[in-house]
């Protein structure tokens, strides 16, 4: 039987990596590394093509074998940076009193992408009151073309309601040779001035992420590879390059995405904090539940209606450079050796007898004048720093691509440390306790925001520096520390095996049955359009009342695996035994709770005693544990409810009755879960018994009211 492997291709600042993976037991087939062609005529694409090249030479794949491939991409974000954007036209569109807010609404001006790049708009507006004829959208696009306008955007009051004339006006502009998107084709949510200014902004990156795409694709088929060609996106997912090129705002974070789709699907992280540490930066991130933390983004302090992962971003990385202060260490970053031209004693072929001298300096200019660099008289490389990765390998810490190749670094390190007053040991400490200190605030801040359980929390590192900042930020905060395998090139693999995903907004003020039934529908037939298997979807609903919005993110992967991953499965004591672990319990307190396909739920007792002993409280843990001996769920304190769809329909009216907290603004209903077919269906975003009921119902009605499954429950803390 042939193999099949997907192919992932990571689009870094640096380096663009390409990876195959086994499409069923997920090891890794193959790695190569380009350097990222930014300066190039065809951008980062010809990275792409020429990794893609590489890795199927390199791997011997036959392009029949591969099922995916997907790439992250770096072209949005660099579009905003840089201010490579092209001049929107709107067109806003109204009728009586609506319309004349309307008209202000619409009104989006110049955008400021960064310090210095705007995006620029004209705007033109037409009273929908009277005909909308071919002649006067004509003369609203001439005029705006005459200022400057290369791409339109056309924006109606209550456009996501009836979209006719959005399509219209669209359709009429691109029939005469130009790019126009309808927003009601961008966001299907209420709030006119935010959906305009995010259709503005996905506009005005139309030209320049068309191109790519196009060569991209067409490089693609060109190799013989005709599967299908995917994109990441901001929030984890992946989508097609069709969904791309009709909404490349989609892929802003695209970059950080993919390290946290590789935590997901590789790492397989349930609950813990993500950190991917490359050169210059860490870009950290929550994952809870099986599922990353999302926000809203935002552009130039402008909120959009799109939604990114929650990703921080810390100015700390593999090769960040020390500041002085005398002959103290005052500082660690922001400023990384690779990007101030600076070599690492780690690498260097500096010459054994080679003097060095200690100077300070501003490596670009704006930086402060006191960042630490070494001289050396002769060599190839005279002119070095001192790096976290350099203090790393001074403490035996480094692995992977971070371990020194070079012998003088401990020379030039124990040179270093004379000239400043202390041991070689003692500097590095420092470096890596000042840089860690860095990493530890933020942190310490989803730890606070999301209200993470410090006991059972585990801080996973991924990228070339991981080993260098992640186990001293562990080892700092007192938390367990994984290092993810095959750091290096984690984002890659997160590309490879990342979900195909959608999420559906709908502005909707009291949700009816069908209105959820409607929303999960749709995002599940999105993902199966772009090629998702239905047997993996996993479709999460959640209703928010005070933005009066419904959300369901549907999310699967092209094909069932067939195989197992690679070792062997656990057996059920061992699956228990994970469970007890995760919840720090003896496994004699852990109970099989129920199954549902490849899932099993397990309860546990565990007992506290507060103010000063005399008070004894017991509390369930509860964790979900894949046939792989993943853990797919973590609760602190949970009840779990064992039966067929039928059984556990009726039983949960009472069950979330039971739970439900009652404070000042009312009654606020546990988190729930259903365990079924193999399958995690997150209930915990919904507002009211009745919406879970709905979508239990419908569960049971696409899958068997006979079908095994397990009602999970939690109270929510006020």
């Amino acid at each position: 039987m042939a193999r099949r492997v997907k192919i992932g291709i990571d689009v870094g600042g640096t380096f663009t990596h390409a990876v195959a993976v086994d499409a069923d037991d997920g090891s890794l087939a193959g790695a190569v590394m380009v350097p990222t062609t930014h300066a190039a005529r065809e951008g980062v694409a010809r990275g792409v093509v020429e990794s893609l090249r590489r890795l199927i030479e390199a791997a011997s794949i036959d392009p029949r074998d591969v099922a995916l491939i997907a790439h992250s991409t770096t072209q949005a974000t660099n579009a905003l940076l840089e201010g490579d954007v092209a001049a929107v036209g709107v067109i806003g569109m109204g009728r009586g009193w609506e319309g004349r807010r309307a008209r202000g609404q619409t009104r989006v001006d110049d955008i400021e992408l960064a310090p210095g790049k705007r995006l620029r708009t004209a705007h033109r507006f037409l009273d929908t009151g009277t005909p909308l004829t071919d002649e006067r959208l004509a003369a609203a696009a001439d005029q705006l073309r005459a200022e400057g306008a290369e791409v339109f955007v056309v924006s109606e009051a209550f456009g996501v309601d009836d979209p006719a004339n959005e399509q219209r006006a669209a359709a009429f502009i691109r029939a005469r040779g130009w790019i126009a998107t309808a927003a009601s084709d961008i966001s299907q949510l209420y709030g006119l001035t935010v959906r305009t200014r995010t259709a503005v902004i996905n506009a005005s990156m139309l030209p320049r992420m068309l191109d790519t795409a196009d060569r991209t694709e067409q490089a693609v088929r060109d190799s013989g590879l005709a599967c299908p060609l995917m994109v990441m996106r901001s929030d984890g997912g992946i989508m097609d390059i069709a969904q791309m090129r009709r909404r490349p705002i989609l892929t802003m974070l695209s970059g950080p995405a993919a390290g946290v789709a590789a935590a997901l699907a590789f790492a397989r992280i349930s609950d813990g904090i993500f950190l991917e540490v490359g050169g210059t930066s860490t870009d950290i991130s929550v994952v809870r539940n099986g599922r990353p933390t999302v926000r809203s983004a935002e552009i130039g302090g402008h909120r959009l209606f799109v939604r990114t992962l929650d990703i921080r971003t810390v100015g700390i990385g593999g090769g960040s450079m020390v500041r002085l202060r005398g002959r103290h260490v005052a500082d660690v970053g922001p400023r990384s050796a690779h990007i101030a031209g600076f070599g690492y004693p780690s690498f260097s072929a500096v010459p054994e007898d080679a003097p060095l001298a200690l100077e300070r300096v501003q490596p670009k200019p704006g930086d402060p004048d006191d960042y630490l660099a070494i001289r050396a008289a002769s060599g190839p490389a005279p002119r070095l720093t001192y790096t976290t990765t350099d203090a790393a390998n001074v403490l035996g810490l480094a692995q992977g691509h971070a371990r020194a190749t070079s012998p003088a670094v401990e020379r030039i390190a124990g040179w270093l440390a004379a000239e400043l007053g202390m041991s070689a040991r003692d500097l590095a400490q420092e470096v890596l306790d000042r840089a860690a200190g860095k990493v530890s605030r933020v942190v310490d801040a989803f730890i606070d925001e999301y209200k993470l359980d410090r006991r059972h929390l585990t801080l996973v590192g991924g990228g070339g520096g991981a080993d260098v900042i992640v186990r001293p930020t562990a080892r700092a905060m007192g938390l367990d520390v994984a290092i993810a395998d095959r750091a290096e090139v984690i984002s890659a693999i997160g590309v490879a095996l990342g979900m195909i995903q959608d999420t559906i907004e709908r502005t909707v003020v009291n949700p009816t049955d069908a209105d959820l039934v409607r929303a999960r529908r749709a995002a599940f037939e999105s993902v199966v359009a772009m090629g998702a298997s239905p047997d993996t979807i996993e479709v999460k609903v959640e209703v928010d009342p005070r933005q009066k919005r419904l959300i369901a993110t549907a999310r699967g992967t092209p094909e069932l695996r067939t195989k197992a991953a690679a070792g062997r499965l656990p057996g059920p004591a061992e699956l228990r035994g994970i469970a007890a672990a995760s919840c720090g319990v003896p496994a004699a307190d852990v109970v099989l709770a129920g199954q549902a396909g490849t899932l099993s739920v397990f309860s546990a007792r565990e007992t506290r005693r507060r103010l000063l002993g005399l008070v004894r409280v017991e509390r369930h843990p509860l964790r979900v544990v894949d046939h792989e001996g993943v853990v797919r769920l973590t609760l602190s304190d949970a009840v779990a409810e064992a039966g067929c769809l039928s059984e556990i329909t009726g039983r949960l009216n009472d069950l979330v009755d039971d739970l439900t907290t009652f404070g000042d603004a009312g009654g606020l209903i546990p988190e729930v879960f259903l365990a079924v077919a193999g399958k995690l269906i997150d209930l915990s975003g919904l507002a009211t018994r009745d919406q879970v009921l709905s979508l239990v119902r419908a569960e049971s009605d696409t899958l068997g009211a006979d079908e095994s499954a397990v009602a999970i429950l939690a109270r929510k803390r006020l």
